[in-house]
């Protein structure tokens, strides 16, 4: 028997999703774990905090605002020398350019990313900038077929692996269904916010209302530009509005049961693990074609529907279906279930260990010739 992969994550943020995976792959015989965060919490979202397990430590340093993104700068950086490979998962940080142009010559090591966000001008320009030193790992894992297909475009001369977020989902599958009553409920979960596309979503639901469907809109997240934007809607729309603010993880199950389709109708994200956490809550969703767990994870009508990023008619069209054909809440949502225990953690930790242990072959393959 081989030993163990020696595995060091270098990552952002002790979030709860990539955590699952983390416990998941410390378990493992075969593996030999250690997680280094950046910063012990996000901004953005002010998860409780959970005691950390003795795999995981917070590097000492900071963040800094650069053109309206966290950059941390680090200290105290672990010893690489005795590991066997280094997962990178931010290039916008400082800690991480340094890594890839300085720190880990000679290490082999990995990024490990979601899609990029499509930029013009100037940040284009950066954005080039600062993704040029992937060329230098050992491979690059995109989280998604989108994100895995944008790397091999940008790097077509690397080792190029695909592994999305899996995550925990057995409380979501666990929880009792609710009754919703004669009203449809939509689900929204997510930050408030023009990028998170609530703004379409408030547009499509007031066009809903407007049609005389009785339909009902649960918002869960971060306020943000909630209440500014919630001004253009209709009193109507308004009175069919439930928003229950910033949830941490372990009440969210709670509200996806209580809901009937979930809706995510992001301009851009990257991946949307709302979108694994519907799917363990069975439920059909509609997602934007620029969500990257929305292609990978919604099958257009099989378990929901996707709609052209940024066209509020062709959400509103999206959310009449469910409306015209109630039948497929039930049916698109078991859909959605049964998609889910393929997305648990353990599938994720079979997947890196298959990319650790490819790496190993072609190391070994190397050094033999």
């Amino acid at each position: 028997m081989s030993r163990p992969f020696k595995v060091l994550f270098i990552t952002i943020v002790p979030s709860p999703y990539q955590r699952d995976l983390f416990k998941v792959l410390a378990a493992r015989n075969d593996v030999e774990l250690s997680v280094h965060y950046m910063e012990a919490a996000s901004p953005d979202s002010p998860w409780p905090e959970v005691p950390l397990k003795p795999y995981e430590r917070i590097l000492p340093g900071f963040r800094i605002r650069l053109a309206g993104a966290r950059a941390h700068v680090n200290w105290r950086l672990p010893d690489f020398s005795e590991t066997d490979v280094v997962v990178l998962s931010s290039f916008t940080s400082l800690t991480g350019q340094w890594l890839m142009r300085c720190g880990l010559r000679g290490k082999p090591w990995l990024f490990w990313g979601e899609r990029l966000r499509r930029q013009t001008g100037w940040k284009e320009i950066v954005q080039r900038s600062l993704i040029a030193p992937l060329a230098r790992a050992s491979g690059i894992v995109g989280i998604g077929q989108e994100a895995a297909r944008d790397y091999q475009r940008r790097f077509p001369g690397q080792r190029h692996f695909c592994i999305p977020y899996y995550c925990d989902l057995s409380q979501f599958i666990a929880a009792p269904r609710v009754e919703t009553g004669a009203r449809l409920t939509f689900l929204f979960c997510g930050q408030m916010i023009r990028r998170k596309g609530i703004d379409l979503l408030l547009a499509a639901f007031d066009g809903l209302v407007a049609k005389g469907i009785e339909a009902r809109l649960l918002l869960v997240g971060r306020e943000a530009d909630l209440r500014e934007l919630l001004a253009t809607v209709s009193s109507a729309a308004r009175s069919r509005i439930c928003y229950k603010g910033f949830q941490s993880p372990d009440q969210l199950p709670k509200y996806f049961s209580q809901s009937d389709v979930f809706i995510l109708p992001s301009r851009h994200d990257g991946w949307g693990v709302v979108i694994n956490q519907a799917l363990g809550a069975g439920l059909p969703i509609i997602s934007s074609d620029a969500v990257g767990a929305g292609l990978d994870l919604v099958e257009h009508g099989v378990n929901g529907l996707r709609f052209s990023s940024g066209d509020v008619k062709d959400l509103q069209c999206a959310m009449e279906v469910f409306a015209a054909y109630p039948d497929l809440v039930g049916k698109w949502g078991e859909a959605s279930r049964q998609k889910s225990y393929a997305m648990m953690p353990e599938e994720g930790a079979k997947k890196w260990v298959h990319v650790f242990k490819s790496l190993r072959e072609c190391n070994a393959s190397g050094a033999s010739h």
